[in-house]
């Protein structure tokens, strides 16, 4: 029997692991369980923004400039709609229309979004396994100095300029862990369980979130490992900096470390960090992802320090 590799993402830099992961080792035997919680209606049409990401980059499909979005993407409807004096706050690229359209009819038409997303996948040629974390509608909502606003109004229309004060998840409660998800963590044949360094609070806590899903990242035999968003004492990309100091956390590995505390067995921290007092086991490496070789070195060094855990 094949053994699995689980990893838990969202966003930029887990497709970046992803793509490393499935790369290190056969891509059938990966499974990526991917956050949710930033899919919306925007002009009547369904987006699911991680889950594309990782279907453009898996495909190679992504532009390879800002790591989502398609390559040689054209805009003929961006410029259709600002004609008409349409919001142009969201970015719809003519290609990546055809993701939109063909889910959101599926969706209209009673199917799953896990089912319509694996056929996305097997029409591309993918062999990774991709699970929406869940088929149940969650919708991350943040707390601001602005008041409360929706995921992507925070994080793209706002450009996350606004405080951030608290984060929740609506629906999380009731949503239940699209077919698969609890498997992929809990199955006998997983060797190692890997969370992305995706953004800790906007990207892998919606997952976490989901009834059951955290319950089985504490209770899974498998090593679970967390590789640190943090490089050099600042986040890549995003707002993962500014959000800790905005919650008053320390930006650092061990604060990351302590957000996952009760659920992850180690944690890979970028070589340029100093060491510091961890209360699992650790390794460092070079984290920092510009090209394939980099994703690839990352996936291999985290499959390396959940080796040393097994044994």
């Amino acid at each position: 029997m094949s053994e699995r590799v689980t990893i838990l993402t969202g966003g930029v830099g887990g497709a970046k692991l992803v793509l490393g992961l499935c790369h290190a080792i056969p891509a059938e035997n990966v499974t990526a369980i991917v956050n949710t919680a930033d899919d919306f209606n925007h002009l009547g049409l369904a987006v699911s923004p991680d889950i594309d990401t990782l279907l453009y980059t898996l495909s190679g499909k992504a532009n390879a400039a800002q790591g989502w979005g398609r390559e040689g993407e054209s805009w003929s409807f961006m410029e259709a709609l600002r004609s008409l004096g349409a919001e142009d706050w969201f970015q719809l690229g003519d290609g990546d229309l055809a993701l939109h359209v063909l889910r959101s009819k599926r969706l209209q038409q009673g199917e799953h979004l896990s089912s319509i997303i694996a056929d996305f996948a097997s029409a591309w040629n993918i062999s990774a396994r991709i699970l929406p974390m869940s088929d149940d509608r969650v919708g991350t909502m943040v707390g601001t100095d602005e008041g409360l606003l929706d995921f992507q109004h925070y994080f793209v229309r706002r450009r996350c300029e606004p405080v951030v004060r608290t984060i929740s998840f609506e629906g999380a409660n009731t949503a239940k862990p699209a077919k698969g998800v609890i498997e992929a963590i809990t199955g006998s044949d997983c060797k190692a369980i890997l969370i992305a360094p995706s953004n800790p609070f906007l990207s892998i806590d919606p997952i976490l979130a989901v009834r059951g899903i955290r319950e089985a990242l504490v209770e899974t035999r498998t090593p679970v490992i967390a590789v640190s968003p943090i490089v050099a004492g600042k986040a890549v990309k995003g707002p993962t900096a500014n959000i800790m100091m905005e919650l008053g956390l320390e930006v650092s590995a061990v604060a990351v470390a302590n957000h996952y505390a009760g659920m992850i067995d180690a944690i890979l921290v970028d070589e340029r960090d100093a060491p510091a007092p961890l209360h699992i086991a650790s390794a460092q490496a070079d984290t920092l992802m510009t090209t394939l070789e980099d994703r690839i070195r990352v996936a291999r060094a985290a499959l390396e320090l959940a080796d040393s855990i097994r044994r």
